[in-house]
């Protein structure tokens, strides 16, 4: 009774072992698939993210002319805007993906292996304690049929000494030897089961420690391991929402970037920005004067009448011929001298009756508007001739001014070159182990060309400006209208001299004006100042003012002149940056400034310090 139970134990334990060991490979194989969900969906943010950032960058300004002149209206700067915060929204969505990746993908890999790793040492311990009590059981089974077969064997020599000794037949010797063999298969039979009630109450005690102890101590191992995996499963669950949560606020803020971007849209700024770009500086037309083509046709077509009527001269020198280009006002300047008014007469007799007024303002309203596009269309083109003479008054004045501004500032850039070089060569003549001060002159005799080119081109587009602003209208004046939008006055406006400029086929020309002569007027900050000497500026009394600090890299002796002795790791003043030079002018205090190899420091400038000097 007591082996079937045992036996039927051990099923029930295998069968208990083999239950854990299916559930608990099911939940690894459930957070592998967990890990591999969150693989897919850090997969997904960084591909959206990508999408997101290839759309932000195909919709991004291009470096040419259309783009600068759209970046000037709030509705394209909103726009741009919009691009750089949907940019750094998609930043986010791979700052997701990481997180993703380090605190779950990476943690759940690891803890995978790690929970292999227990999960097989446990059943190994629960299959050696299992092997080693059945080892256990058939070594007691083999003590207890030992000591079965002894007892036999001893009832069995006990009979057959008692059978020789009741045999009369039977010699003495042989009765002995049957006593002897009847001792000795009873003491075999008394070891036997000593030893069978020894072992006995061995398994006893490890088929015991084993069915309280040590099985019981491999499920809780197995229970733990399965708690953690089911507390590390909802772990990761939780960061995986708090990976989402973390970047709202920086969406967020991203969000409102363009919201912001798109409440800072200002259409009338807009309306005046198209307003100043497309400004013609053309004066509206004068009024059209009325033809009285009736008269002519009530006097007699004798020559004679019409030239001795006192009426009719009054009347025909009262006007004459207009231009027909409807956007010219009447030239009041003194009358020109007439052909007899006879001679217009037969012309006019000779030919059909057209209605010049009405055709000249169509046709002139046609050219004006074909006049107009082919110049916004240079505009955007960027093409025409160097002086912008295809351009309106306003629109080349102010291309003019423009390209005026980029050459001063070219001159400007080559002066702080010359400048630059000019320190150094002082530099090499006082250091000659430093440099070859004839090296430098090339570079000098070039840039002194390159100033003198730029300084005569400043001159020729200035001698172009005033051109243009002398011939323009004045500014204040009151019955000018800027209007591309605005109403045309009614009232009737000062002639202006681009008018004398237009023919009526509505091209625009240019005429020189030989009695004015236009001299370019020299930008003082163009001219360059006497160069101090490099002696000079470390003799100056004026402290300069501080624009930085350094860090030395390496340290630098400064046995020459001008120079400063720094020690590696100091930290510096910057008072001068680099002009080119290589030089950097630093000072350690009130009394102690000089210059440093720019290569041995790191200079970390002030905001809005560069570009003071």
């Amino acid at each position: 009774m007591d082996k079937v139970e045992t036996l039927i134990k051990e099923q029930q334990l295998k069968d208990q072992f083999d239950n854990l060991e299916k559930h608990t490979q099911w939940g690894i194989e459930f957070v592998e698939k967990y890990n591999k969900f969150v693989k897919e969906r850090s997969e997904i943010e960084v591909n959206y993210a990508k999408q997101i950032r290839n759309l932000s960058k195909k919709y991004q300004p291009k470096k040419n002319s259309r783009e600068e002149e759209e970046s000037k209206y709030t509705f394209c700067r909103a726009f741009f805007t919009t691009l750089n915060e949907l940019n750094d929204y998609a930043g986010q969505h791979e700052v997701i993906a990481e997180n993703l990746t380090s605190q779950i993908i990476s943690e759940l890999t690891r803890y995978l292996q790690e929970l292999k790793a227990e999960r097989k040492s446990h059943f190994h311990d629960g299959r050696k304690a299992q092997q080693y009590i059945e080892s256990s059981w058939k070594q007691l089974e083999s003590c207890k049929r030992r000591f079965e077969r002894d007892c036999k064997e001893a009832d069995r020599a006990q009979q057959y000494f008692e059978k020789m000794d009741a045999d009369i037949n039977v010699t003495k010797a042989d009765v002995e030897k049957a006593r002897q063999q009847a001792q000795m298969r009873h003491q075999m039979a008394t070891d036997s089961k000593n030893e069978y009630s020894s072992y006995l109450q061995k398994f006893n005690q490890e088929q015991n420690d084993h069915y309280y102890t040590i099985i019981p101590n491999i499920f809780q191992k197995l229970q733990d391991m399965e708690e953690k995996r089911i507390e590390r499963i909802g772990v990761c669950m939780k960061t995986f929402a708090e990976v989402d949560r973390q970047v709202l606020p920086i969406v967020g803020k991203c969000l409102d970037g363009m919201t912001t971007a798109a409440e800072s849209i200002e259409p009338k700024t807009d309306s005046k920005q198209v307003v100043e770009a497309y400004k013609s500086g053309f004066e509206p037309p004068g009024d059209v004067e009325f033809e009285d083509y009736s008269q002519a046709m009530k006097r007699t077509v004798s020559e004679n009448s019409l030239s001795n009527s006192k009426e009719g001269k009054e009347k025909s020198s009262s006007k004459s011929k207009p231009k027909l280009w409807p956007f010219i006002k009447k030239n009041k300047s003194p009358k020109q001298h007439k052909e007899p008014l006879s001679h217009r007469l037969n012309d006019f007799m000779a030919s059909k009756p057209k209605m010049h007024c009405l055709r000249s303002l169509r046709r002139g309203l046609s050219l004006k508007l074909i006049t107009l596009n082919s110049h916004v269309r240079s505009l955007i083109e960027g093409s025409g001739p160097e002086d912008f003479s295809h351009l309106p008054p306003e629109q080349r004045r102010k291309k003019l001014q423009g390209k005026i501004d980029d050459l001063n500032k070219d001159i400007h850039k080559e002066m702080d070159q010359r400048d630059a070089l000019t320190k150094m060569k002082d530099v090499y003549v006082k250091n000659p182990q430093m440099g070859d001060p004839a090296s430098v002159d090339p570079r000098l005799a070039e840039i002194g060309q390159n100033i003198e080119k730029l300084q005569a081109e400043v001159q020729k587009f200035e001698g172009w400006l005033a051109e243009v602003e002398e011939k323009m209208p004045s500014k204040s004046d009151s019955n000018r209208r800027s209007g591309f939008y605005e109403a045309q006055s009614n009232t009737a406006v000062s002639n202006n001299c681009a008018q004398d400029r237009e023919s009526p086929d509505g091209s625009y020309t240019e005429e020189q004006n030989s009695e004015t002569q236009v001299k370019a007027i020299i930008n003082p900050n163009t001219i360059p100042s006497t160069m101090p000497d490099f002696d000079e500026e470390f003799d100056d009394d004026d402290t300069l003012p501080t624009i930085g600090t350094c860090k030395a890299l390496y340290p630098f002796e400064g046995h020459n002149e001008g120079t400063i002795a720094v020690a590696e790791g100091e930290l510096l003043y910057v008072i001068e940056e680099d002009k080119g030079d290589g030089w950097t002018r630093v000072r350690r205090n009130e009394e102690e400034e000089g210059y440093v190899p720019t290569s041995y420091i790191e200079v970390n400038l002030e905001p809005n310090a560069k570009g003071q000097w």
